[in-house]
Order: structure tokens, then sequence, then C-alpha cells
């Protein structure tokens, strides 16, 4: 497609922007540009067309399967969005004085309620700005907890080899050191290895329950235990809450601070570098400790506290409402029977579609999974030549996004699947035919898949130019 810049022709213009209903301001001479600023002069038409061009190209829940693993790709609720649209929700400010937007306090203290009561927490901040914002939260809060007990010979945080490569990045940002624990064959926390590796160095623990490959830690309770014994902190990565919510909770497992990826979870949009949220919620130990701008009722309002050794703020104002809003209305709108519902049919719908891949597909670990499942395409690679790679691409002509690439790193050749509850059974049956389809293809035809995909806007890329060389700006001609 011509880029708008290409589209542009000189003279042409169009008015879509209103009259100017603030008073003009005259930039001084001196920070005036010397070079006229080149911007592209196209009709509304053009403009209206590009963007539709544009929309085209991308793939999103709406276009189809979307079983993107560890991400949960799930239906966002349109009710959501009108209820975050709400004049009186829409229209503040960051900026007003607080007995201005009691209203919004209220928001958050409700969600708070709701989110603690699921997640077995005590408190709750939104303040962080996504799930790995969430993380160095935490960890800030775990580094102040240790500090106050004067207690700062602990350096390190262990973390299995299974976890999300955010928890080792914050770790290191919070000057801690990272212990990896390696998993066992059956994609389980090797619990033996992991009492060897505690010690009063041991500042907590980071883990993902269910984990990255899709299982629920059989031996949670001793694993948390086996922290506290020592003396450290357990943070839930929850990333893959959703399999679980309204079944178990994160605190009963003996977790002290757990993160939540709104986006994942309650269905909310990705950000993709925009507006995300990644709520802390924390026990008892921590709450002096968490950020400031800690929302409570005081006798008839609500009102901003600041916890006595907070860590103090870690994002301007108080987190992105309009995300809070968006997932409260998702809670109340399941309700107490239908958080837990939507985490079954996560589960069942995973299950049901490993088993029909398993006489074909290698799965790396036995079932049952929860919410995910993790194929070794390593075999296939072998006998064929056919990578993980090309299957994807091969995924993409059947009108579905393919799922997670070569993740987790523990395990070769991987494809990550994670059709998540709102999928129904004929969306999944069509993915396994379509899946079963190019299992037989690498066999009968693996040139064929090498050279996939055939059917997109733009054939297989080079992605490791596109990622070192990325042409980001427009080089006019003169």
């Amino acid at each position: 497609m011509k880029l708008v810049f290409e589209r542009s022709q000189p003279g042409r213009y169009n008015a879509m922007l209103p009259e100017l209903d603030v008073p003009k301001y005259e930039i001084p001479k001196e920070l005036e540009r010397e070079q006229e600023l080149r911007l592209p002069e196209v009709s509304q038409p053009d403009v209206s067309r590009h963007y539709t061009e544009l929309a085209k190209q991308t793939f999103g829940v709406n276009d189809g399967f979307y079983p993107l693993g560890s991400c949960t790709m799930k239906y966002n609720p349109k009710i959501n969005d009108e209820m975050a649209g709400l004049p009186g929700f829409a229209g503040i400010h960051p900026l007003q004085p607080v007995h201005t937007v009691q209203g919004a306090l209220e928001v958050f203290k409700t969600a708070e309620a709701l989110l603690t009561e699921i997640t077995g927490m005590d408190y709750m901040t939104f303040q962080p700005a996504a799930g790995a914002h969430g993380e160095l939260t935490a960890l800030l809060m775990f580094k102040a907890y240790h500090k106050a007990n004067n207690d700062v010979k602990r350096n390190k945080i262990i973390v299995p080899d299974a976890a999300h490569g955010t928890n080792p990045a914050s770790a290191s940002m919070v000057g801690y050191q990272t212990v990896n624990i390696k998993s066992k064959e059956n994609g389980l926390v090797d619990v033996e290895a992991l009492r060897a590796a505690v010690g009063e160095d041991t500042a907590g623990l980071m883990l993902t329950n269910p984990s990255t490959v899709g299982l629920f830690e059989e031996n949670i309770a001793e694993i948390t235990q086996i922290i506290h014994d020592a003396g450290g902190l357990n943070y839930y990565d929850g990333a893959n809450l959703n399999p679980i919510m309204g079944i178990v909770r994160p605190g009963d497992m003996g977790f002290d601070v757990v993160h939540l990826n709104i986006h994942k979870t309650f269905s909310t949009p990705h950000g993709g570098g925009g507006p995300g949220s990644g709520p802390i919620g924390c026990k008892e130990i921590l709450k002096e400790f968490m950020p400031m701008y800690y929302p409570e009722r005081k006798e008839d309002a609500f009102v901003f506290t600041t916890p006595g050794k907070t860590i103090g703020s870690v994002k301007g104002f108080y987190g992105h409402f309009g995300i809070v809003v968006r997932a409260l209305t998702y809670i109340l709108t399941l309700g107490q029977e239908g958080i837990p519902e939507a985490a079954t049919n996560a589960v069942l719908n995973a299950n049901y579609m490993m088993s029909q891949l398993s006489d074909l597909f290698d799965m790396k670990y036995e079932g049952p999974c929860m919410h995910e499942f993790v194929m070794t395409l390593e075999r296939m690679k072998k006998e064929t030549g056919v990578t993980a790679l090309d299957v994807a691409k091969g995924i993409l002509d059947n009108g579905m996004h393919p799922p997670t690439m070569y993740f987790p790193n523990v395990v070769h050749e991987a494809l990550m699947v994670e059709p998540t509850e709102t999928e129904s059974k004929e969306t999944i049956d069509a993915a396994v035919k379509a899946y079963r389809e190019i299992y037989q293809k690498a066999y009968s035809d693996p040139e064929y898949l090498k050279a996939a995909p055939y059917h997109t806007f733009i054939r297989r890329v080079d992605e490791v130019k596109a990622a070192r060389q990325p042409i980001l700006s427009y080089q006019f001609e003169d």
C-alpha cells in the first residue's frame, strides 16, 4: 500500500479540525523551525481510506482465532467501553480536587474489594501501569520490607526457568541477583533444587502459577513455605490468573504480593505500549510499603493517604482510571458465578484442543493442562525440515493468528497455544482442522510450508532484518 506521504499532493487539504476555541499562542521567533514542517497534504477521503487500509492489514480478536499463548487475547466486551466512556468518568482530570472525583475513588475502592477477594490479598494499589511495572513495584516493596527489618543481606530473588522474561529483568532493576531454578522433566518446579537454593540471602521468590507451560504447581504450598521458612517473601506473577480466578486464590497458596495483568484476565485492551494496568495486591505485612496515593474512606468521603513507609510514587497520578473502569465492569457483569465459569471454560477449551491434536503433534508435557499447552515440533523439524516458524506462517493462511513461537525457552521448537474461554467449540474445531492439515502438509510437501504464507497482504518477511534494520522515517526524494 502507499504511505500517507505517497498519497500527498501539493495544495490538497481537508477541513476536519474545528475552529480554535482557545487563545492563539505566538511561538517566539527563536523557537520557530528553520525549515518548514513537511506534512502530507491529503483530502479527507484519502485520510479515511489510508487508515482503513492500514486497519485491514492488522489481525485482532475481531478478525479470527487468536490463541496467543500466555497472553490471554480474549474478547473485550463493548459494555466495558461504554461504561468507561460515561461523561462522569471520561471527562475528569487527574488534577481535579479529590472532593470532586469521589465517584472515581469509589470505583478504585470497589475494584480493590473485588480483586482482593479474587486474589486472597488484603490491599491493592492501581498505580502501576502494566504487568512488568507491577513486578518492579512489588520488588521495591520487598526491598523496603527487608530494609525496615534491618535484613539488608537479602539480595537474591529465586526465579524458575519457565518464568516470564520480565521477572529476572525486574529483579535486576531493583538491584537483586537472580537465582534460576531448573524445572523437572514434567515441567514443574524442582522442590529439592529450590530447597537447596534458599538461604539467609534469599529476598523472595517470583513464581507464575499456573506456570508458563500451562501447568499448576502441585507442590505450591510447600514451595511458598520453603521461602517463608528462609525469611523471604513470595511474589505471584498474575499473568496466568485467567484459568484459576474464582477457583483458587494466590493469597491462600502462600503468596504475599500479586500483580494482575488487567488486560489478560479482566478483558481490557492490550495496551501495546499504551494504557495498560498492572495493579498490585499485598498482604497486611506489606501495606506500609505500598506506593503513595492509596485511597481510603475517612468518615463520609474518600481521600488519598500515604502509607507510613511508602516506596513513593511509581507513576504520575494514580494509574490508568479508564482501564480500571473496564475491568470493574467485566467483574460485575460476570459476577460470583461467572468468574469461575470463565476460568473453567478456559481450562476446558485448552484441554479439548490439546486432546484433538495429541495424536499428531508432540505435547511437551502430559495433560491435563490448565489454560494453555505447549507443543514441541523438534521431531517434525528433524524429519521434514519444517520449523515452528514455518507452521506459524502456514496458520496465517487459514485466517488465524499463530500461537506463541519459541517460548518458553526451555522447550525446543515450541508452539504455545491458549484458546481462552471466549472461543466456541466450532472455532476450536476449525483451528484443529487447520493444524492437522498443516501437519500433513509438513510431511507431504515441506517446501510449500517453508514458503508460506501465500494469502496474506505481504508474503514472508525477513524478521531478522526488520528487527535490526527498521525503516522508521520517510525519506523525501529532495
